[in-house]
């Protein structure tokens, strides 16, 4: 049994901690919190330990009624793998105190791709993360996009990708930015820097990426082109996305949903907790083919997408399981494929 901590309780936090209560190879030792609220007493009620980053911040969570086992000193000395689930940059200014300790590391996506050994994604890269003392889970966005193209990949090749997303402006949390009237281009230079991080885990990857931000806190949409390594028929790029439980196939045509917030509500409406979609979404009937030319529109929701991945770089940096067996697990465990209609 591998004994994991989250450091950060927050968007992906609590989701990454969830996660692991229900793996069977795993104990949650501990969860990291800066403040009390409401999320802080949730986790109290479902019987998780809270740990405070220093003393200060253990005083303020014991006056807001959050009982406090100790500092985040007190946890790393307990456990064998610290998730790190905090703000952007935040991850960085931890690493030396996970090394300091002795005690592998799991960064995400709003890092930089030199704090951690490598860069991560289950189905493209598992076995070179094996045994590794850091990995970083790359954002949401490219890992939307590596599965994609490391299903299609293996299946018949990919020789380049062109791909334009259209972001969410904040998470439906954030009270402190959020949708504008405004389509912003983010950035105006091109390529944007998804295409960078693809080839992290794809280095010799030919792949440029654009990027805007729209209105809305729901989820990411990407419209994808494609060049496969040779022409393939619309039965041979399904048989590829089928493969895997961590691709959903969209049917407008039988399900009526051609939106984000139909998918959402989709979730909802089938029972998923926080409304979660960590599949990847293809819409079926956006799937084009010309020849070794493929163009699709996907959507990504940035909430939970990264989630199975945590658990799978848990396994992979701590040499649990193959790369078959551990994603098999998390899929199972996590209820991935499961129809939402």
């Amino acid at each position: 049994m591998v004994r994991v901590g989250v450091n950060g309780y927050g968007t992906i936090g609590k989701r990454v901690a969830d996660a692991i209560l229900k793996q069977d190879d795993m104990e949650l030792v501990g969860v990291v919190k800066t403040r009390p609220d409401y999320s802080a007493l949730q986790a109290v009620r479902r019987g998780i330990r809270i740990y405070a980053p220093d003393a200060e911040s253990a005083r303020k969570l014991e006056a807001g009624g959050v009982p406090v086992a100790g500092t985040i000193h007190d946890l790393l000395g307990q456990v064998d793998v610290i998730i790190d689930a905090t703000p952007g940059g935040v991850g960085a200014k931890y690493k030396p105190l996970y090394e300091e300790a002795g005690v592998k590391a799991i960064f995400q996506g709003g890092e930089e791709a030199d704090v951690a050994e490598a860069s991560f994604s289950s189905l493209c890269n598992y076995e070179q993360a094996v045994g590794k003392r850091s990995l970083r889970v790359v954002s949401c966005n490219t890992t939307g996009l590596l599965r994609l193209i490391c299903t299609l990949n293996k299946a018949i090749g990919v020789k380049s990708v062109r791909a334009t997303l259209v972001r969410r402006a904040a998470d439906p949390r954030e009270t402190k930015r959020g949708p504008v009237n405004s389509i912003n281009i983010s950035p105006v230079k091109l390529p944007s820097h998804h295409g960078e991080d693809v080839k992290t885990v794809l280095p010799g990857l030919d792949i440029v990426t654009a990027a805007v931000v729209v209105p809305t806190t729901l989820m990411h949409v990407h419209l994808v082109n494609l060049r496969l390594a040779r022409p393939a028929s619309l039965d041979e790029v399904l048989e590829a996305l089928q493969s895997t439980r961590r691709i959903m196939l969209v049917d407008s045509g039988r399900t009526g949903i051609k939106s984000t917030a139909e998918l959402i509500e989709a979730a909802r409406d089938a029972g998923r907790p926080r409304n979660d979609i960590p599949e990847l979404a293809v819409f079926k009937d956006s799937i084009t083919i010309n020849g070794d030319e493929l163009i699709l529109f996907q959507a990504v929701h940035q909430e939970s997408i990264v989630i199975p991945e945590n658990i799978d770089a848990v396994r992979a940096i701590m040499n649990m399981a193959s790369r078959e067996e551990s994603i098999r697990k998390t899929d199972e465990s996590l209820g991935l494929g499961t129809p939402l209609w």
